[in-house]
């Protein structure tokens, strides 16, 4: 009954494969700070400048973390943080844009 001492690993929504994986964990960590800061500045119309270029550099982190995540667990946080970081985008451009109000 080997089998019944040891933890069940395979199961569940955000299962590891128990190997560190620094850069992806890394590329979430600035995702979802991304996302958060670029989805909090749309909130503010005058903020659109930093709300647009935090949420594009949060795609793009966002989108390079899908691509070399190993895990379950990094993907998620990636999308959390992907879908942060695009609405913000979204909302700042609709506001003014990456450049507006900088070359009138």
């Amino acid at each position: 009954m080997a089998q019944a001492t040891r933890p069940n690993t395979a199961g569940g929504l955000f299962a590891t494969d128990g190997k560190p994986h620094p850069v992806q964990v890394a590329l979430l960590a600035v995702t979802l700070v991304l996302g958060v800061t670029s989805l909090v500045t749309a909130m503010f119309q005058h903020l659109h400048l930093l709300s647009s270029w935090t949420g594009l550099v949060g795609i793009l982190t966002g989108a390079y973390g899908q691509w070399i995540s190993e895990t379950t667990r990094e993907r998620f946080g990636l999308i959390l943080g992907l879908g942060a970081s695009a609405i913000g985008f979204f909302l700042g451009m609709s506001n003014g844009g990456l450049f507006g109000g900088l070359f009138d």
